[in-house]
């Protein structure tokens, strides 16, 4: 297959591109997403897709949507920041642009971005996390990506590390990413401020503001960049608690390759430093197995693109039997 159209559907920013099978992108269109309307969203990704269309030779569109997709890879059962409910994403905009489309959740189809053109190209077993606000995760095995009976694997986010932990969005306590997230970041750092940690109140200092409810990831990022013990602390905090979940996955999925993508990675050095530490102290029999090597993920924001893309060049998996 020749070319084919990648969308990213993000809460706020639809993103499309037209890519080639070597996983570069020729053209791109983005809308925005009016996220509180089903029919608005499909009509804005269809817009988005029919502009490539029209400029360009193309044999089909992948759809990278953020929440749980049908092994079938056409409906969208739930998106926590859209309002699709059991929406059949695929076939609706299918039928709109007279061309084959398949649906895959967002981590995912970063993950196979990362795993077909970026920093796992070269391996065929990879786990990705994606960090930014929350976590998104891909799995990879055998060359196939892992999506599960339903479609609904691979939810490494929400792998519980501490029974009764925080309150997570998607129900739980003590989900991995109340933890190792971009949120929990700026959680801790502004617990620690509002609690008058001088540490704190420097930190803030260094970030150019004086109100703890202003501080957000990018700044303590930079801020530990810049050297301050606080903000490094903070990050290497996030770190252990991302290494010892990740002992956990890879014990669970024995890749060759942990590729780690999102803002959060921004941090490089200040996070995947300690995640080492804290995945080598904490593997089950290290002493006995080959560990995985780590990497930041190469694609960037286009991993989600390009990987629906590709995806889209791939046949459905076969649908799961039932008795």
């Amino acid at each position: 297959m020749g070319l084919t159209i990648g969308i990213d559907v993000g809460g706020t920013k639809i993103a499309a591109g037209v890519v080639d099978a070597d996983g570069t992108i020729g053209a791109r269109a983005n809308r925005d997403t009016p996220a509180d309307s089903v029919d608005d969203t499909a009509a804005a990704i269809c817009d988005a897709a029919a502009e490539l269309i029209a400029a360009h030779e193309v044999e089909a569109v992948g759809i990278g949507a953020a929440g749980f997709v049908s092994s079938d890879r056409s409906t969208v059962l739930f998106a926590p920041n859209l309002a699709w409910r059991d929406e059949p994403l695929g076939t609706r905009v299918a039928e709109k642009l007279k061309i084959p489309v398949v649906v895959e959740n967002d981590a995912n189809a970063a993950a196979w971005g990362e795993f077909a053109f970026g920093a796992a190209k070269d391996v065929e077993h990879m786990l990705c996390l994606t960090i930014g606000t929350g976590i998104g995760g891909g799995v990879v095995i055998g060359g196939e990506l892992l999506r599960g009976a339903y479609g609904v694997a691979a939810e490494l986010g929400h792998m519980r590390v501490v029974p009764g932990g925080h309150r997570c969005g998607c129900g739980a306590r003590g989900c991995l990413e109340q933890y190792a997230s971009g949120r929990a970041l700026v959680r801790e750092g502004r617990a620690q401020a509002e609690a008058g940690s001088l540490a704190a109140m420097q930190m803030l200092t260094v970030c150019g503001i004086s109100d703890p409810a202003g501080l957000t990831g990018p700044m303590i990022t930079e801020a530990a960049a810049a050297g301050d013990p606080c903000a490094v602390e903070l990050l290497e905090d996030l770190g252990r608690w991302l290494g010892e979940g990740l002992a956990s996955l890879a014990t669970m999925f024995d890749p060759t390759t942990i590729v780690i993508g999102g803002g959060v990675s921004a941090a490089r050095d200040l996070l995947m430093k300690s995640a080492q530490v804290a995945f080598e102290r904490n593997l089950p029999a290290r002493a006995n197995r080959p560990h995985p090597s780590f990497g930041l993920a190469e694609l960037g924001n286009d991993a989600g693109l390009i990987g629906a893309a590709d995806l889209a060049r791939r046949p459905a998996p076969p649908a799961e039997k039932t008795r």
